[in-house]
């Protein structure tokens, strides 16, 4: 009996990081560019063209350090509550997502 609920427990706190590694390999260059013009576009209409803040949140290395993936995914994927921030996870996939968390993670605005 233990042993299943410690198994259940395992499951459910290991369950964001088993979204988080959603296969980034299977993102075609084609796909990769459309990413990159959303989110400069769609999310730098809220976070700046140059991602380094606006109505939104910087979206630069700097700006995330310390941040875990889990939490820009969901934020991505769910969106914000009572935020102007959209959940994304209508049109984006777990692969698309997870391209997104290490895209603005190593993200360095232009000087």
């Amino acid at each position: 009996m233990y042993r299943r609920r410690f198994g259940l427990m395992l499951l459910l706190l290991c369950q964001p990081w088993a979204l988080l590694a959603a296969d980034t390999a299977a993102i075609s260059p084609q796909r990769a560019a459309e990413l990159d013009a959303l989110l400069h576009q769609d999310c730098g209409s809220c976070h700046g063209l140059r991602l380094t803040g606006g109505l939104g949140p910087a979206l630069t290395r700097e700006a995330l350090a310390g941040k875990p993936p889990a939490l820009l995914a969901q934020t991505i994927r769910d969106g914000r509550p009572g935020t102007p921030m959209p959940p994304w996870k209508p049109i984006l996939s777990e692969a698309d997502i997870q391209w997104m968390v290490e895209t603005i993670q190593n993200y360095e605005a232009p000087k």
